[in-house]
């Protein structure tokens, strides 16, 4: 099947299910109050297997995402495309990587907000890569890292441990503090200090947020991803 027309009955499915969801938004208002406190944009930052509820949920508002260009990544830009978000295909050439780049700063000087997955496109699952903390000190925009739990829900076999929180299910997206990553942390050290960083405050709040659902067990307990 092709992507176009796969994408739509993956969009109907998600939508479906995650319409049923009791999803409360915890300190998302933050958001907002940069935004217009700034002028500039923000990146929100959630592990790769946490996306279902956000992609449904950031419906329409015109958020930014990066692709990659590979045939997985041409099924999720349609799905993406379908809930409204603005994209940018990332690539494997250095001339791609740069140019995508570009146009991510570009728009969040611009103040568009980025939702962005630090361990994307590939992994390992829940290990943050540089490119998260590199976007914001080049485009002076914080990244608020972002907990995502759900009471009940299916963990795929894929390498990021996918969630599909089960219909009628309880869940919660809680956003953390701002992280402002400063303009001279240019080295490879200092990115990856501030990179550690962002893993622990997502896992953190992720922690949190399952806490908030009454989840005795966190998933990346049983799943083996839990951060050592």
């Amino acid at each position: 099947m092709k992507p176009r027309a796969f994408s739509l009955i993956i969009a109907i499915l998600t939508w479906t299910v995650s319409r049923t969801v009791n999803l409360r938004f915890v300190r998302e208002d933050q958001v907002e109050k940069i935004r217009r406190e700034t002028g500039k944009g923000v990146i929100l930052a959630t592990w790769h297997g946490r996306t279902l509820l956000p992609i449904t949920r950031f419906h329409r508002r015109g958020y930014w995402a990066m692709i990659s260009t590979s045939r997985d990544g041409e099924y999720q830009y349609w799905i993406f495309k379908r809930f409204g978000f603005n994209i940018v295909r990332g690539s494997s050439s250095a001339r791609g990587a740069v140019e995508a780049t570009l146009k991510l700063i570009k728009a969040l000087k611009g103040g568009g907000v980025l939702a962005h997955t630090p361990d994307g496109p590939r992994g390992p699952s829940r290990t943050a890569h540089t490119g998260t903390v590199y976007l914001a000190m080049k485009s002076g925009c914080p990244i608020i890292p972002v907990g995502i739990g759900a009471s009940s829900c299916k963990l795929l076999s894929t390498w990021d441990r996918y969630m599909i929180p089960m219909p009628f299910s309880k869940a919660v997206m809680l956003y953390g503090d701002p992280m402002y990553i400063p303009a001279d942390a240019k080295s490879e050290e200092e990115q990856q200090r501030w990179t550690d960083r962002l893993g622990e405050q997502i896992d953190m709040l992720e922690a949190e947020a399952e806490r908030m659902v009454g989840r005795k067990i966190p998933t990346a307990q049983l799943t083996g991803t839990a951060r050592r």
